[in-house]
């Protein structure tokens, strides 16, 4: 359905492995508790950085409901892969019970950390444990951890986990994920006692300025604009002027980097479907429906929760995400007809 000019009538669906049906296949036997077909695809991808931490990240989402993860590991306790996965498994528990407010929050962090060391000790090379450990960072709200507020070499940006995101950059310098999970941890720190969301913009910002041309990069500050209009639309709700941000600079200009340096000069089968959706959203939104339509063809039936859910006219509904894209969708193909 991919590229079909037919793909505005393609029903929407929510697939966390998007566009990789290797990564299907392993989600599918892991939610049947087999853990192979994991170890597999992990074996094959090897030191693709970039695909082992996309990769990994949905694996673990999908393990974290099981103990398939600690099985492969007591079948082959020394194989790196199950190790990262273990790391994997446990942060994304310990982010849960944080968000949840669970009592085994706290040593669940903690057997994160060392999960993830222990993960980093056994391939050196891999960026992916220290991605974990800046997932981990979120939770620290207050950032009572010196390793959470490392001065940047950027001086517009505040203290934050710099020398872990360092330990990425020395391994995978345009790493995707690790800069989510930085402004993940800005937006934490927004809405703590410490600063405002000025300094996720601002990163967004910085490191738009350096990534070159083709990198998934380019699409980071999208999701800062999104965050900046849910909390801007929570305060004012009844704001009309809100939803023309999207038409204006600088927000405009973001967007038109994005489609141009990163959507047009990337090979399709390897583009975020996340990002795909927020880069269709934000052309959508800015009235540039013929661009968000070659977007949407690029994406097919596939959709994601965020942005649509926060932008819809019911964010608790369940559905909205799904109703959203849909609407814009066919309000941009219908202007191109």
């Amino acid at each position: 359905m991919r590229g079909n000019r037919h793909g505005r009538l393609a029903r929407p669906l929510y697939s966390p492995a998007g566009f990789d049906t290797e990564l299907r296949g392993a989600v599918e036997e892991l939610r049947t508790g087999r853990w192979m077909a994991m170890r597999t695809l992990l074996t094959r991808t090897g030191g693709a950085w970039g695909l082992r931490t996309s990769r990994t990240q949905v694996l673990g989402v999908v393990a974290a409901g099981s103990h398939v993860v600690q099985a492969w590991l007591r079948e082959e306790p020394r194989d790196a892969d199950a190790r990262l996965m273990q790391a994997r498994v446990t942060v994304e528990r310990a982010v849960r019970a944080h968000r949840d407010g669970h009592h085994s929050a706290a040593e669940l962090e903690n057997e994160a950390r060392q999960a993830c060391y222990a993960a980093a000790e056994r391939l050196p090379a891999d960026p992916v444990p220290w991605i974990c450990l800046l997932a981990l960072a979120r939770l620290d709200h207050r950032q009572e951890r010196a390793e959470h507020r490392e001065r940047a070499a950027e001086p517009m940006l505040p203290p934050g986990p710099w020398g872990l995101l360092y330990r990425v950059y020395e391994r995978d310098r345009y790493n995707r994920e690790a800069h989510h999970r930085m402004l993940h941890f800005l937006h934490a720190r927004a809405a703590g006692p410490i600063a405002s969301h000025a300094s996720a913009i601002d990163f967004v910002r910085w490191v738009s300025s350096w990534a070159p041309a083709g990198s998934e990069l380019l699409a980071l500050p999208l999701y800062a604009y999104i965050e900046q209009f849910r909390r801007q639309l929570a305060r004012n709700p009844d704001d009309l002027l809100l939803r023309q941000q999207w038409a204006h600079d600088p927000v405009a200009l973001d967007t038109r980097t994005a489609l141009h340096a990163w959507f047009e000069q990337t090979d399709p089968a390897g583009q975020s479907v996340m990002d795909l959706n927020h880069l269709a959203h934000a052309l959508w939104a800015g009235d540039r429906p013929a661009d968000a339509a070659r977007v949407f063809t690029a994406l097919g039936p596939y959709f994601t929760q965020q942005p649509w859910s926060q932008v819809g006219a019911d964010p608790e509904n369940p559905d909205s995400a799904k109703e959203e894209f849909s609407r814009a969708r066919a309000q941009s193909f219908d202007a191109i007809s």
